[in-house]
């Protein structure tokens, strides 16, 4: 992985050096790092120091739309949050449109230094050996090596004008969002479009209790008195707890297996890839702003590891799986499915602080997909396949859930259109959020170099797809309160029966542990020490 490289100093520097810079190479000898000015200037973005370092090709973003179709993107701008406001849109169209004109000029002045060149080698090789030490005499080789030594002082001043430029472009255009889906509704989280409700609400003769009530009752969850242990939001799952995420997991993956499945014959309507993911990757490139959203981000000691972040979602760590290859369009759409444990630091909210709603580590079976962009539909139709798989594994599981478009506001910075799938809680009388869905377009796929190989030659860049497919803390909470009975039991979906092994989780024979730590009263007397 990249390690994060700060503003090349070009002075003192060779042109030759210069030049292999300008192109990408990963050059270091001779440069001074300065990976403090891009901070005093702003947003430091990792990606495009991964790019600079020749890690990676350089990002190509779309800016033909922004700069034609700059008052739609104002207008989709304006609709969603962040931290870019319309009238940065205008800055951001000004800083690409003076990086194209210095593009030019130095084209045209490298056209003419190479033409020069060439001058001057017809002038040497022309000249018979007797006469050579008469060539600095002759008015036209004079010329021509004055002609060519300005051109490269003035190569000298533009090449470090064009990083600067090249990095303040970077440094905005890559927080721009994605373009926004027409019929997605516009506004914060109360705006959300219901799509549909699939199942009732379980009707109870009793109180129904919150999971971690039941779960504290079965001796499956334990989150209590645990900040000496590893702090605040983190918990155990023991016994069915623990064998209820293994059975989650595996069914969703077994499930997934079964659904998408190769055409008869010869032909392939795409494939199916199994990644496990690792934590540790960069998030910048999948659209994520780890440096804007710190509270959300456990980032490593940047000492050691810099720019390294523990992965909130399978999503990045499969994305880096694709980043700068090419898929042959004869196997698209892939379809890849990854199981991860998920890190999440939610440090700025005070919502949800007991229970497996919010915690800092969960384990989360993940959905993937890289498309074509030929029509401009297949994005969409794998997005609906993806929804309809996460409908199969919630209904199995016997949940009353609704499907939601979800508004502007609650879109991230990749998704083109997303889907959330929230379940009743009766616990906690309101209905939660257990999946989302979303169609990225070529947001992630320009930033990360994923493209597609067409029949006749060519690359294109593709689209990709992410979306959940069980989330396992957040669906136990809604198996346990949507499944409870009066004597505290819970009632295992049919579904999940050969993978638990039990249709009812009871409460366990062994007597649980008790605390003995301090503060509280009555505590019991300590061992004597003999």
């Amino acid at each position: 992985m990249a390690t994060s490289i700060g503003m090349l100093t070009l002075l003192g520097l060779s042109s030759a050096l210069k030049a292999s810079l300008r192109r990408g190479v990963n050059s270091r000898r001779g440069a001074k790092l300065l990976s403090d000015r891009c901070a005093s200037r702003g947003t430091r973005s990792s990606l495009y120091e991964h790019f600079r370092e020749g890690y990676s090709d350089k990002a190509e973003l779309d800016m033909a739309r922004v700069c034609g179709e700059t008052d739609v993107v104002v207008a989709e701008l304006e609709n969603r949050k962040g931290d870019l406001r319309g009238a940065d849109v205008s800055d951001i169209v000004l800083v690409w449109q003076k990086l194209q004109e210095l593009r030019q000029d130095i084209t045209s002045l490298e056209d003419q230094k190479h033409k020069i060149s060439a001058r001057v080698k017809e002038l040497v090789y022309g000249m018979p050996q007797l006469l050579q030490p008469l060539l600095s005499q002759l008015e036209e080789f004079r010329r021509a090596k004055q002609e060519g030594r300005d051109i490269r002082l003035r190569l000298s001043q533009l090449y470090p004008r064009e990083l600067e430029l090249e990095e303040e472009h970077y440094r905005q255009a890559l927080r721009l969002p994605n373009r926004t889906h027409p019929n997605v509704p516009v506004g914060d989280e109360s705006q959300a479009s219901v799509v549909e409700m699939v199942g009732q609400k379980r009707e109870f003769d009793f109180k129904a209790k919150g999971h971690l009530e039941i779960g504290e009752g079965l001796d499956m969850i334990r989150q209590r008195r645990l900040a000496h242990v590893s702090g605040h939001r983190s918990y155990y799952l023991r016994g069915a707890g623990a064998r209820l995420q293994i059975a989650l997991q595996n069914f969703a993956l077994d499930l997934l297996q079964r659904r998408v499945r190769p055409a008869v014959g010869n032909a392939l309507s795409g494939a199916l890839m199994w990644i496990y993911s690792y934590g540790c990757t960069r998030h910048e490139g999948c659209g994520m702003q780890p440096h804007a959203h710190k509270s959300q981000i456990y980032s490593l000691d940047p000492s050691r590891f810099s720019d390294l972040n523990l992965a909130g979602t399978g999503e990045v760590g499969i994305a880096g799986y694709f980043m700068d290859h090419a898929v042959n369009c004869r196997d698209l759409p892939v379809r890849t499915v990854c199981s991860s444990t998920c890190y999440r630091a939610e440090t700025d909210t005070g919502r949800e602080p007991w229970g497996l709603y919010r915690v800092h580590h969960f384990n989360k079976v993940e959905m993937f997909g890289v498309t074509a962009n030929e029509s401009g539909d297949e994005s969409s139709q794998l997005l609906e396949e993806f929804v309809s798989i996460q409908k199969e594994i919630f209904s199995a599981l016997e949940l009353h859930y609704r499907v939601l478009d979800m508004p502007t506001q609650e879109l991230g910075l990749p998704a083109f259109r997303k889907y959330d799938i929230e379940a009743w809680m009766p616990g906690r009388g309101s209905y939660g959020e257990l999946s989302s869905a979303s169609n990225c377009t070529d947001y992630q796929s320009r930033r990360l170099n994923i493209l597609y190989e067409k029949e006749g030659g060519g690359l294109c860049y593709a689209h990709t797809v992410n979306a959940t497919a069980c989330a396992i803390p957040r669906t136990i909470i809604a198996i346990l309160e949507t499944h409870q009975n009066k004597d505290g039991t819970v009632r295992v979906p049919g579904a999940l029966q050969p993978y638990l092994g039990m249709d009812i989780i009871e409460k366990p024979k062994y007597a649980p542990l008790k605390y003995i730590g301090p503060n509280q009263p009555n505590r019991p007397a300590r061992p004597v020490v003999k």
